[in-house]
């Protein structure tokens, strides 16, 4: 097999050929799929080997006080050829990868061959085709996460542990000096937790991927940015957590850490940087210096890494290998981006090269990956697939003036349009129910007889081409929304579709090619969440957030009756894809974005769903649409986390919202308004005076696609990325 490795007394970077390591009991042999190139430690490791003598002494003057006891003990020239021998043998690099198990030690039964493991240690996860690993320092990867995801495992596990050494509460301000590898994910586990944290790097582009990823500002450590963010989010008291994730020889982040921390605030040393503590800064304030030990508790422990002894859980809740499960744990579920972070995938072949082109700077690169031939296909076929989403690209045609009565007619009138549409519209002022189209005469006559439509017929083309009529709203079965949206576009008409929009990613795309043919843009989905005056109220109590938020949405949705046509997968979708696009609506416009991935997986035998949807600040919203919950307990309940807030809906009966102050609105007497009435007469409004939609289209088509990514990601087992939803 193959394997990198370098002679750390010329330097030398090699990818040598040598013997396949033998399975060992307690432990699996792993073939690895992707191996992470870490540009921090690794790339010291590299650089260091370049000096000469005289300099890998001024840079390691730990070992220099080792070779200084040696000779003390065993003489010079024993000393001597003991460094030399040492100096001037291959050592292995990488510590962080993922792999197909290929062989199962003895005492190792909670993976077989086969199966995706993400493995850590400088011993155990080096950049090869095949390394041995214990069991304390291998986890399974779990369902849908991409192997060169998990191959960020380890690094994950350093700076998970790193936060958990910095206790961070909901609702604290945490300082990150240094935006590399292991600072970016610092920022991004701070932010999961509710923490809003300020960054520190010199590197802009590092400033601006933290900011994206969920730090509430960044800025270069010398300028005046740093200190007035922090001021700013703490009301000039200062951070409660400093993490230090700095390398090199400067001793200024110790120096910002004392500065910038409150009284009594936390330090964690994550990087390798210098700690010449200023005392009386460190004294006054009484600072609390904490290092991060690697991994987690277990490392350097030989009883635990290679004997793979457990600590017991009710005494040391986060080992390593625990760190390293949660980590696969939260970027599967879409927690945790590491995507951005990818900044150059190499083939294992090319790995001296792109050492050399890192060292030189011709390759500027937070991580790196090694990605190898054997495993080239699999891991491709793995990659997260994506979905669409169509730019809105349209001149609009000019706007018709105001007038009165809006003219509307009706595609379907069924269940839902006379019970939740029709008696809005039927008692509105200015408002004439002008056509009822149906595909049986009869339904079409009782429509007209109840809700007074002037005429009623089973011919669409009529209606479509009668130019007096204003607006359609479009409320017939799935399968049919798309279709009769894009006809009535073409024909120069404003529309309201009940949700979906469309089923397909072909049915998306053909609508908004009837927008840009037609310059009509004229269109609004039945998503009704949003208009609904308690939770208008409840956002309103909320306020502004600078932080990424967490949003909780279960829908406990119920059964169908037998016979239901939402059961007709085959012709109308599924049944996520018909309702869905409520919630994410709803998610959306609360975090006041559209997503950029979605995450969904659902146990076998039942249509429940756990979707994730990540949003461009790294705010998340979780959706749990269950249909086997217990009928008497409410339908919607919701929850959204940020800043130290929470705003609480309970089935658009109550809301309440808890921060500084606590709000909590008075429970409606009977009916849950949903919010239809309020969103028609914002449809109205804007169909009479020709002024904007009450949704700009770019949503409504991001929701959309957001909604059919659910069904692509269950199908392919992984996270769908949302094209051009950015």
């Amino acid at each position: 097999m193959k394997q990198v490795v370098q002679n750390y007394k010329s330097g030398e970077l090699a990818v040598l050929d040598v013997p396949v390591p033998g399975c060992k009991p307690g432990g699996v042999l792993v073939r690895s799929a992707y191996s992470l190139i870490s540009t921090g430690t690794e790339m010291m490791k590299v650089s260091e080997a370049g000096m000469s003598m005289l300099g890998k002494a001024r840079s390691r003057p730990d070992q220099v006080a080792k070779v200084m006891q040696s000779v003390a003990t065993n003489g010079v020239p024993a000393t001597y050829r003991k460094v030399m021998g040492k100096l001037d043998s291959y050592t292995p690099l990488g510590y962080s990868l993922c792999g197909l198990v290929e062989q199962v030690g003895a005492g190792i039964d909670d993976v077989k061959v086969g199966d995706l493991v993400a493995c850590a240690g400088n011993e155990h996860a080096l950049h090869a085709e095949l390394n041995w690993v214990p069991k304390n320092l291998y986890v399974p990867v779990p369902d849908g996460l991409a192997p060169q995801h998990a191959a960020f495992g380890t690094v994950g596990s350093i700076a998970m542990q790193g936060v958990r050494q910095g206790e961070p509460q909901l609702g604290e301000v945490a300082l990150v000096i240094g935006l590399g590898l292991i600072g970016q994910l610092v920022v991004q586990l701070l932010a999961a937790s509710g923490v809003r944290v300020v960054g520190a790097d010199p590197d802009p582009a590092r400033c601006e991927l933290a900011e994206r990823l969920g730090a509430a500002a960044c800025g270069d450590p010398a300028s005046a940015a740093v200190e007035n963010a922090v001021a700013e989010l703490t009301d000039g008291h200062g951070v409660d957590q400093v993490y230090l994730a700095a390398g090199g020889g400067s001793n200024q982040p110790v120096e910002l850490a004392a500065k910038l921390a409150r009284d009594r605030g936390r330090v964690v040393d994550i990087g390798k940087c210098r700690l010449d503590l200023p005392w009386n800064a460190y004294y006054e304030k009484e600072l609390d210096v904490r290092f991060s030990r690697s991994y987690g508790p277990g490392r350097y422990d030989p009883e635990y890494e290679l004997e793979g002894r457990d600590y017991p859980i009710g005494y040391v809740r986060w080992t390593e290998r625990r760190n390293l499960a949660c980590f696969l744990d939260l970027a599967a579920r879409g927690r945790i981006d590491v995507e951005p972070l990818i900044s150059h995938v190499a083939d294992f072949d090319d790995a001296v090269e792109t050492y050399q082109r890192l060292k030189d700077g011709e390759l500027k690169a937070i991580t790196a990956l090694f990605r190898y031939p054997e495993q080239t296909g699999e891991a491709e076929e793995a990659k997260a697939p994506a979905v669409a989403v169509p730019a809105v690209t349209v001149k609009p045609s000019p706007a018709r003036g105001a007038r009165t009565p809006v003219k509307l007619a009706f595609v379907g009138a069924g269940n839902y349009a006379t019970s939740m549409l029709l008696p809005h519209l039927a008692q509105r002022e200015g408002v004439e129910l002008s056509t009822v189209v149906t595909t049986t005469a009869l339904s079409a006559a009782n429509a007209q007889r109840k809700f007074g439509f002037t005429e009623a017929t089973t011919d669409l083309d009529a209606v479509l081409g009668d130019k007096s009529i204003d607006a359609v709203f479009v409320v017939t079965r799935h399968s049919s929304h798309a279709d009769l949206t894009r006809k009535a576009l073409l024909a120069g008409k404003t529309v309201f579709v009940e949700k979906p929009l469309a089923l397909t990613e072909d049915e998306l795309a053909g609508v908004m090619a009837a927008v840009e043919e037609s310059g009509n843009d004229r269109l609004q989905v039945g998503f009704n969440r949003r208009f609904a005056p308690l939770l208008q109220e409840a956002r309103k109590q909320f306020g502004a957030r600078t932080g990424p938020a967490s949003l909780r949405y279960l829908v406990n949705a119920g059964r169908l009756q037998h016979g239901s046509w939402y059961l007709q997968q085959g012709t109308e979708g599924s049944r996520f894809a018909g309702e869905g696009g409520h919630f994410i609506d709803t998610a959306s416009w609360l975090l006041d974005a559209d997503p950029v991935s979605v995450y969904a997986v659902a146990p076998s035998g039942n249509e429940d769903l756990q979707v994730v949807l990540r949003y461009p600040d790294g705010s998340t919203a979780t959706i749990s649409y269950v249909t086997t919950g217990a009928a008497g307990f409410p339908k919607e309940t919701l929850d959204l986390v940020a800043d130290g807030k929470v705003l609480r809906l309970d089935d658009f009966v109550r809301a309440s919202v808890y921060g500084r102050k606590k709000w909590v609105s008075s429970r409606l007497p009977k009916a849950r308004d949903k919010g239809q009435n309020a969103e028609l007469a914002a449809f109205i409004k804007a169909v009479r005076t020709g002024g904007p939609m009450p949704v700009p289209l770019q949503s409504l088509v991001a929701t959309t696609a957001a909604t059919l990514a659910v069904q692509a990601g269950l199908a392919a087992g992984a996270p769908v990325t949302l094209e051009n939803a950015r």
